[in-house]
């Protein structure tokens, strides 16, 4: 994605999490929409709340959807959490419990789906994650850099299908 060689430049050069969510994340996000050629959906800062009482409510910072409807979310397959403060140790709790949370959508919508997907990123880092159907969250060792930006992709893609 040529457009991400000015726009990476100006994130780091702004150095604030709303840069890098509006100039680095949003923009993958909507070209791994692109490239799913209609087949998935993206949502931003939605609110997500699906049951209080396990705490799994709260507005997620992105979702994507297997489902080409985009007025009404309907099948979560991917979450993705912008690190804050770069610390993407901190965001793997908050992601996990998005990704249960969308497994707990699913369900009850009549959909279950596995595995489901979670995605950790300060927009130059991407961690990735694999919601089992035996409940087990496995994390990806490898951290994917910005740089990667066809294998980010490959793999977002990956999950679509």
């Amino acid at each position: 994605m040529r457009l991400l060689d000015n726009w990476v430049p100006l994130a780091h050069a702004i150095s604030t999490e709303k840069a890098r969510s509006e100039f680095i994340i949003a923009p993958v996000l909507a070209g791994v929409k692109e490239l799913s050629n209609g087949k998935s959906s993206l949502f931003s800062g939605i609110n997500f709340n699906v049951d209080q009482t396990q705490g799994l409510n709260g507005t997620c910072d992105f979702i994507l959807s297997r489902s080409p409807e985009q007025l009404d979310l309907s099948v979560p397959i991917v979450t993705i959490v912008e690190a804050k403060n770069e610390n993407m140790g901190a965001g793997l709790p908050q992601c996990m419990a998005e990704m249960i949370a969308a497994n707990v959508f699913n369900e009850r919508e009549g959909q279950p789906l596995w595995p489901l997907y979670g995605c950790v990123t300060t927009g130059s880092q991407w961690k990735f994650l694999q919601y089992e159907p035996d409940k087990r969250i496995i994390v990806d060792r490898n951290d994917y850099f910005i740089r990667q930006l066809d294998e980010i992709l490959g793999i977002f893609l990956t999950f679509l299908r």
